[in-house]
C-alpha cells in the first residue's frame, strides 16, 4: 500500500506594489506638497509680524507709564533706552523708575525705532521691517494697531 501525502495547499500571493502604484502615489505626494508648502512657508514672517505688533505694545505700554510719572514722553533723542535706563539729557525726567529690563529689539534683530512727538500720534514706534529700511510699505508701527 502506498501512502499518500495531502500537503496544505500553499497560496502564494505576492505581497508588494507596482510600480504604477507607487508612481501614482508619488505623484499624489507632489501635488499636495505644491499646495500646502507655499502656505506654510510664508507662516514664519507672519509671526514675526505679530511679535513686533506684541512688542510695539508692550513699549507703547511702558511709555504711557512713563509719561504718568513725568508728565512727558522721552524726547526723540532721549529715545528708547529712557525706559531701562534714566536718561541725563534734557529733559531728565524728575519721576523716572524702571519701566523696562531691557528694550527689545525687533523681531528681525534691529531696534525699534521711536519718534516724539510722532507724525500719526503722540509719539510713534515702529519697525523698519523685514528690509531693514524704514519709509516702506511693509513697516510695523504703533500707527497700524
Amino acid at each position: 500500500m502506498k501512502m499518500r501525502m495531502n500537503y496544505p495547499a500553499i497560496d502564494i500571493q505576492q505581497n508588494g506594489f507596482t510600480l504604477i502604484e507607487l508612481m501614482v502615489v508619488v505623484v499624489i505626494i507632489g501635488i499636495l506638497a505644491a499646495v500646502v508648502v507655499p502656505r506654510v512657508m510664508d507662516r514664519p514672517e507672519q509671526a514675526r509680524v505679530s511679535a513686533a505688533q506684541s512688542n510695539i505694545q508692550a513699549i507703547r505700554s511702558a511709555l504711557d507709564m512713563y509719561k504718568l510719572d513725568n508728565h512727558a514722553y522721552p524726547s526723540t533723542d532721549q529715545g528708547l533706552q529712557a525706559l531701562a535706563e534714566r536718561p541725563a539729557t534734557e529733559p531728565v525726567p524728575t519721576n523716572w523708575n524702571r519701566y523696562m529690563e531691557k528694550v527689545p529689539a525687533d523681531p528681525w534683530g534691529k531696534p525699534f525705532l521711536y519718534l516724539q512727538p510722532g507724525k500719526h500720534a503722540d509719539v510713534d514706534i515702529f519697525s523698519a521691517g523685514p528690509n531693514g529700511r524704514s519709509g516702506d510699505d511693509d513697516d510695523i508701527g504703533s500707527w497700524d494697531l
